[in-house]
Formats: structure tokens, C-alpha cells, sequence
């Protein structure tokens, strides 16, 4: 189709006759701009469609520049009484007017004394039918541009807003060369009908920009602002959000610090997208934390989650994986609910899918859950992941799992962690949907020498209480932290006598050393303890009151087969040894 405007005596600007009136001529193009313009909902992009849908069937050469508050999502100006900040967008010209001088798209526009000002302040559209030898300062930026122009052969200038919703978003400006008529006021009325809608686009395209900044703002907030030290294990995270601003918010990640060194690993899925997705899994992912730190077992939290997320109003599901680590094994115990399995990278690079038991999705009631138990040698990788990783417009999932099988495969040896295992999926960085990626190192020994872990098993009569505090006071000997044995070994023989009274018998003994104390005993009872308010006359009831005394804090949580209480004390002023080896066990 070809603009009424490039008419000439009833001819088209290609010398095909034009047999159709000019009115209708018209609405059959501004139809045309409409499909044209506006294909997307980035602001460059519609900037740029308009640009070319302009050049050359209206003018020779086109520039869009927006207000540089609609950039950051803010609303355009209403009555402006100083000139805005404009910046740059989208140009396009012909080939013979391709030497001109605009200004960089992405750069901040000069004024100058061009029209654009005026058309800024006034919001009226402006044009010069003849450009005048000493007039071309005036449409254009500076002299060096100025000069550029009129060596072209340009002759004509026509400047409009883009107004939308009487808001002024940005300016348009057009320049026709030798080869074309001078711009008229039909010009000037055509140009300015166009400019409307690409005006409404460009809004559009703000207010989803600005929507899809929200939801990633509060994706990022809800997220772990850093990864806690972990024991023998080094771990790095990435969440990156989608291209589309419609693919943003629900997939979440978390590395949550548990008693005895352990550690949780965890990524998650809200199966929405937008606020409410990104709501919900706020919500998910406290409640996950919680039940960490009252169940280290993966597949009893998932039960427990899938109870809350059927209580959420929202009524949404999300898939989730959950891996616990324990130094002392070396070994992950992992559930899932309706997520794609994980990858598990040997310390040689060969890379395979955990077989994982799936389970329904939390929140669909499906219960209850299975965990598997899998070694974690040194030097291996477990790699978890959301399915914008692999996730492509009309992909095959299987195809994607095994495109990514031999990616990480290809990055084992070089060098792997999450953020370029994210970039290395999606190079080209125009992801369908958002991704959260965990990758978990197993550690020989901890780099900095921080962290030391021992465990040993107690007898199960009563020779268990001497025996613990003698492992905790050879262990601190060890470690040289003597000061602290006392209170340790009161702890230790208070945790025990638990044990044996009222938790069928003790499992083991665990201490954790880094910048404090934290030791561990294990029972085969399911009841979690409580601290019991006695009287003067009772004969018992204070063991826990008086660790409660003398620790910074102390907890339990259940376990398979039973469950663990801890204490932690401070150790700041002992004389800590960071370079020993790690303690017997």
C-alpha cells in the first residue's frame, strides 16, 4: 500500500496509477499502521516499527525520541513548563539520506534550537514546507547536523507529538529529501493521525513495562538477598526473569542453613504469572523456611506445604524440589512435587537426571510424598532448576532436557555455577519464561577452614551420658576450645539423659564448629521437646531450662527415624584454631 501523502498528479511515488479515492486511500493505511506498529510491548521496538513503517513510504528520514521518564515506566508530561529530558529511540532513513546526524539511539536528545522544543512545550506539531538556507539550524540539533542536512538535498521538516490519553509521551520529527515533494498540511494531518496510535502503543507498551518492573521488583525482594556459608558445599544461585514481561513471577529459589551443618536447597514454581504469582510465592517460600527448621525430611515438608498452599486464597499449585544436604554422609536427600528431576554432575563431568519419585504439585492434595537418598562424592555438581531453563515456544521437553544435559556437560570441566549455566541455556537472553538455578559443589575439606563437623554414635544404655561428654571434650581438646567444655559437656549430658528417658535411646552425637558451638544428639522418639514450668518440689524438668540458660539458643526437629535436638553457644574470645583437620568420626 502506498501513502496518499507520495501522490503525485495521480500517480504513486513507483508510477502505478491510483484509482482509489484519496479518503479511503487514507483509512486503508492508517488500518495498515495499526497492524504494523505495535507488535510488541517493548518500548525500543514500537519505537522503531513506527519509525520504519514511516520511512519511505511517508518520508526520507525519521527519528522517534521519548520522554525519559516513560522509559522508567512513569507517566508522560501533562502540561510541560521546562523542556523534559528526551531520549532517543528509533531512527530510520532512506539510503541516500543514511549520512545524516541524530542523535544515538539510547542517548539523551539536544534540543538545540530545533522545532522539537517547541513541539515538546507547545505539543502542537510544527513543519517547514521550504527550508530556508539560514533555517536549518533550526531543525536540526547543532551546526555539525545542520550542515549534514542541507548537503543532502533535505528540504522539508515536519515535527508532531506523540500524545496519548493527553499525555505527552515523545516527539516524532520527518525530513523529506531531493526525490520527494515538500510535507503539506494533509501531511501534517496524516502524520499526526498515526502518530496517536503509535502513541497508545507506546504507552501500552509503558504501562506493561512498568507492571513487568513491579513484579520483577517484588520477584528480587522475596528472594534471598545472599547465600548463607554452607558446610562443605559451595553454592551459587541466578534467577533471571523472562524476556516477555508476561512470564514474570512465580519461580523462587532458597538455600536455607540447618541444625547440625545440614543445609536445604530448594527451587520452586508457582504455576501463574504476574503479582499474584509472585504473592503466592512469597507466601510459599516462608512457609517452606518454617518447616525446615521444625523437618529436615524433605518429603514429610512437602506433605506439610501441600496442606498450607490448599489454604492460600490465591487456590494456586506450584512444583517443588527440595534436597538436604548432610556433611557428615555426604549425601542429599531429595523430594519433589511435579518438578523436573534434577542433574547431578560427576566430579569427571558425566552428567545424568536423578531419579527422583514425582509427586502431584503442592497445593493439588495429592499426598503423600516419596525421598530418595543419593551420594554427593567431592568435586560432584547437583544442579536444580525451574523449567524457564529449558522452556522454548513449541519446544519438545524432551529435547530441551537433553539440550541441557549436554550443555552442562559441555561446562563440567570449565567451570560450572548458576549464572552461566543460565546464560549458556539462552544466549541469545530472549527467555520465554523466568529461571531459577542452584548449583551445589560437594567440598572435600571447607576453603577458608571455617567449618569442622564430627560425629560419632552413642551406646543405647547408660554409659551413653559419659561417653558423650568424653567425645566432646577429646573433640574440643582438638579444636582448642577448652574454655568452653564445661558448659559443653553439662549441655551434652543434658541432651543425652533426654534421650534416654524420654527418646528410646540416643542415635548420635554431632558438633559443628565455626564462629560458634553447636552440638547435636539424636533419639528414635517423635515427640519434639518443651520446656517444662516446675515447681520448687519437682524432682526433674530443668534440663532444658538450664540449656536454654547457658546456650545462645537451642531447637529440634524430627528426622527419619526419630529426631534431633540441638543447642549453640558462643565461642568468640577461645582460641580457635582454623587451620586443624577435621575431628574424628
Amino acid at each position: 500500500m502506498v501513502s496518499p501523502a507520495r501522490v503525485r498528479r495521480g500517480r504513486a511515488a513507483d508510477g502505478r496509477a491510483i484509482g482509489v479515492p484519496s479518503a479511503q486511500r487514507t483509512l486503508i493505511w492508517l488500518n495498515e499502521a495499526s497492524n504494523r506498529i505495535g507488535t510488541s510491548l517493548d518500548l525500543q521496538q514500537t519505537a522503531q516499527e513506527f519509525a520504519d513503517f514511516m520511512v519511505p513510504r511517508f518520508a526520507d528520514g525519521c527519528a522517534v525520541d521519548l520522554l525519559d521518564s516513560v522509559l522508567r515506566g512513569e507517566e508522560g508530561e501533562r502540561a510541560a513548563t521546562v523542556a523534559p529530558a528526551l531520549r532517543a529511540m528509533a531512527v530510520s532513513a532512506v539510503e541516500e539520506m543514511s549520512q545524516l546526524e541524530p542523535d544515538p539511539v539510547g542517548e539523551i536528545t539536544q534540543y538545540g534550537t530545533s522545532m522539537a522544543l517547541e513541539v515538546v512545550l507547545g505539543r502542537r506539531p510544527r513543519m517547514v514546507t521550504r527550508i530556508r538556507p539560514d533555517e536549518y539550524h533550526l531543525v536540526s540539533s547543532n551546526p555539525s547536523a545542520a550542515e549534514k542536512m542541507r548537503r543532502a538535498g533535505v528540504h522539508s521538516y515536519l515535527a508532531v507529538p506523540l500524545l496519548a490519553r493527553g499525555v505527552l509521551l515523545g516527539v516524532a520529527d520527518f525530513v523529506r529529501g531531493p526525490d520527494s515533494p515538500p510535507f503539506t498540511r494533509t501531511d501534517m494531518a496524516l502524520a499526526v493521525q498515526i502518530a496517536s496510535r503509535a502513541a497508545v502503543f507506546v504507552d501500552n507498551a509503558r504501562l506493561y513495562g512498568r507492571e513487568r518492573q513491579h513484579v520483577v521488583a517484588l520477584q528480587r525482594a522475596l528472594l534471598p538477598r545472599s547465600v548463607p556459608r554452607t558446610v562443605r558445599l559451595d553454592v551459587s544461585t541466578c534467577y533471571t526473569p523472562a524476556a516477555d514481561p508476561s512470564g514474570v513471577g512465580g519461580d523462587w529459589f532458597d538455600v536455607v542453613p540447618l541444625p547440625g551443618g545440614r543445609t536445604a536447597l530448594i527451587v520452586g514454581d508457582v504455576m501463574s504469572h504476574g503479582l499474584p504469582a509472585a504473592a503466592t510465592m512469597g507466601r510459599l517460600r516462608a512457609v517452606a523456611r518454617t518447616l525446615m527448621q521444625l523437618d529436615i525430611a524433605p518429603d514429610r515438608v512437602l506433605a506439610r506445604l501441600d496442606l498450607a498452599a490448599r489454604d492460600l486464597e490465591e487456590d494456586q499449585v506450584a512444583t517443588f524440589l527440595c534436597a538436604i544436604h548432610d556433611p557428615v554422609d555426604r549425601s542429599y536427600t531429595l523430594a519433589r512435587a511435579g518438578h523436573i528431576p534434577p542433574l547431578m554432575v560427576a566430579e569427571d563431568g558425566t552428567v545424568r537426571y536423578l531419579d527422583v519419585p514425582v509427586g502431584a504439585p503442592v497445593g493439588a492434595g495429592v499426598i503423600p510424598y516419596d525421598a530418595v537418598r543419593v551420594p554427593a562424592p567431592p568435586g560432584s555438581r547437583l544442579v536444580l532448576f525451574t523449567d524457564g531453563l529449558i522452556k522454548s515456544r513449541g519446544g519438545d521437553i524432551e529435547a530441551e532436557m537433553g539440550r541441557l544435559l549436554d550443555i552442562t556437560a559441555g561446562m563440567a570441566a570449565d567451570g560450572l555455577d548458576a549464572e552461566r549455566l543460565a546464560a549458556a541455556s539462552d544466549p541469545a537472553r530472549q527467555r520465554f519464561d523466568e529461571t531459577a538455578v542452584v548449583v551445589a559443589r560437594s567440598l572435600r575439606t571447607d576453603p577458608d577452614g571455617e567449618w569442622d563437623v564430627a560425629q560419632w554414635p552413642l551406646p543405647q544404655d547408660g554409659r551413653a551420658a559419659s561417653r558423650a561428654r568424653q567425645l566432646a571434650r577429646e573433640q574440643l581438646d582438638h579444636w582448642r576450645l577448652s574454655d568452653v567444655a564445661d558448659v559443653t559437656e553439662l549441655v551434652v549430658s543434658e541432651l543425652v539423659g533426654n534421650a534416654l528417658r524420654y527418646g528410646h535411646g540416643p542415635g548420635h552425637l554431632r558438633m559443628v564448629r565455626r564462629h560458634r558451638l553447636l552440638v547435636e544428639v539424636s533419639d528414635h522418639g517423635p515427640d519434639l521437646p518443651q520446656i517444662q514450668h516446675s515447681t520448687v518440689s519437682d524432682e526433674g524438668g530443668r534440663g532444658l531450662q538450664l540449656v536454654n540458660t547457658l546456650c545462645r539458643r537451642w531447637g529440634s526437629c524430627r528426622i527419619s527415624g526419630g529426631k534431633v535436638v540441638w543447642a549453640e553457644q558462643d565461642i568468640v574470645g577461645s582460641e580457635l584454631s582454623l587451620d586443624q583437620p577435621l575431628g574424628a568420626g
